[in-house]
């Protein structure tokens, strides 16, 4: 098999990698074995290969052979040939008498490279014998991320709802969510009774409201607010241009330390993540190492980990925060199933609190996608009935899930596959007092007339909307047009994940 192009190494794996795994095995392998050192050094490439393809498409019972196979080519006089090896070992698994290979070259090599990769490669298969081999702080990398893995293996942890932390003193919490929607969260937290006994607004800016505590608390008394979309524990500010120091000395501090000992169930492992600035792997991986130093009980691991450390770019800084990764979200567990462009459950949220709360609710969804506005309107209580209608039957049936897993004490709740300009006549005339929606906006399916669609909108409303009836939409146009018995009350242009809309409430008049 012959290689070409500028780079045969490269040209040689593409090719390899399209053999059937038999092939690759039985003869490129094998040709491999009987090659002078020199031929295997040009065919290096066989052993990425033979990672990749097993992986994907290897016989099980044959696992023990190519193991055993890639754990004899970590004495292969040739480094490369034992850098190809160690790194595709992850991919095939390892025993410990391969985990037992790894250690022993990691004690006699001089190679600073191979050192880097065996580090890399005892990161995703070493254990309980890596980690013993490592308490002299050989790589403290590959130390901390075998503990996460124990640990993840040996016993999740997860954070805790139901922890208390009474000693709050100057702590901040930033509740972010979409631009635009800010006064809506600071509304519910004043409007909660637990959370404006334990919380206070110190401070509104774009997309972000700030609490300040000012009694004991645990998550479980935010996660009571449903308008926000993340909430992070400020553990610090630092100057955007300050070192890899002042960062991990931030993430290790004892005001860190605490929260994470209060809310987390188990052992504390947090994945570290630059907001708006790219992977920034270098950066993760010199702070990551630097806080594990000062603080070996915080695990930094990026998978499942049921924190997040996150640096948001600020005006005065970079701020970070401590926040919990809760999926699914215990907020909105109902939600069995969505559909494409279906509304961001804290946006439904914010709609619903939008309409406001009124005894003996008949609420119309005519575009009710997944039924999250439905489903947040009848959580805040006094829904009679609901009615949902969509063009799609895929729609519909997730609707009728996803309100049926909210456990609401509804009346009626119907879900009708049809065009909501046709679900008049069933309505009939002033006989809804809410409809609350957000329609198609044309971006990923199109719209022939979305400028006619919402005029149409406007008009059932007006039919439909009993006197003093609410209708909160979402508005992908900036201007309206809507009926004289319609009356604008509030408009507001909210974020909708990379372009604006404006979110509105209008009253229909009396009479």
């Amino acid at each position: 098999m012959k290689s070409g192009g500028k780079n045969p190494s490269k040209e040689l794996y593409n090719a390899l990698r399209r053999l059937p795994w038999e092939q690759l095995w039985g003869e490129e392998v094998a040709r491999f074995n009987r090659a002078t050192a020199q031929e295997r050094i040009s065919r290096v490439a066989v052993i990425r290969a033979v990672g990749v393809v097993f992986s994907e498409s290897g016989p099980e019972e044959q696992r023990p052979e190519v193991q055993q196979w890639l754990v004899g080519l970590l004495q292969d006089p040739a480094e490369k040939i034992r850098r190809y090896a160690m790194t595709a070992l992850p991919k095939i698994g390892v025993e410990k008498s391969g985990e037992a290979e790894l250690l022993a070259l990691l004690n006699t090599t001089t190679a600073e490279r191979e050192t880097k990769f065996l580090g890399r490669t005892l990161d995703k298969i070493g254990g309980v014998a890596t980690l013993k081999a490592l308490e002299r702080g050989l790589l403290p990398q590959t130390e901390q991320k075998v503990k996460a893995s124990l640990a993840r293996a040996q016993s999740p942890s997860t954070v805790r709802m139901d922890g208390v932390l009474a000693d709050f003193a100057g702590l901040r919490i930033h509740l972010r969510g979409r631009k635009g929607l800010e006064q809506i969260v600071k509304q519910e937290v004043e409007a909660n009774p637990t959370t404006r006994r334990k919380f206070r607004v110190v401070e509104i800016g774009s997309g972000l409201v700030v609490l300040q505590p000012i009694a004991s608390f645990c998550l479980g008394d935010i996660y009571a607010l449903r308008c926000f979309g993340t909430v992070g524990f400020v553990l610090g500010t630092v100057h955007a241009t300050q070192s890899v120091e002042s960062i991990a000395c931030v993430i290790a501090s004892p005001l860190s330390h605490r929260i994470f000992k209060i809310f987390t169930e188990g052992v504390i492992r947090y994945r570290l993540n630059f907001v708006a600035k790219g992977h920034q792997r270098g950066a993760v991986r010199a702070i990551a190492n630097r806080a594990y130093t000062l603080c070996p009980e915080i695990l930094n691991d990026a998978r499942n980990a049921p924190w997040s450390v996150e640096i948001h770019p600020t005006g005065r800084g970079n701020s970070v925060e401590l926040s919990p990764r809760l999926s699914p979200d215990p907020r909105f567990s109902y939600r069995q199933a969505d559909v494409p462009a279906a509304s961001h459950p804290p946006l439904a949220a914010c709609m619903a609190r939008l309409a406001g709360k009124r005894e003996g609710e008949i609420v119309w969804d005519p575009f009710c996608g997944s039924g999250l506005e439905l489903v947040e309107r009848a959580l805040l209580g006094g829904v009679r009935s609901v009615l949902g209608t969509d063009l799609s039957p895929e729609a519909i049936g997730i609707s009728k899930r996803n309100f049926a897993a909210a456990n609401l004490s509804v009346a009626t709740a119907q879900f009708n596959c049809c065009d909501f300009r046709d679900a008049v006549d069933d309505l009939g005339l002033n006989s809804v007092t809410l409809i609350v929606t957000n329609p198609p906006m044309g971006r990923r399916v199109p719209i022939a007339d979305l400028r006619g669609l919402i005029a149409d909108l406007f008009d059932v409303a007006a039919k439909t909307l009993k006197p003093g009836g609410r209708l909160v939409f979402a508005n992908p146009l900036p201007v309206g047009g809507c009926p004289a018995a319609l009356k604008l009350e509030s408009r507001q242009v909210v974020d909708f994940g990379g372009f604006n809309s404006r979110l509105e409430f209008y009253r229909k008049l009396p009479r």
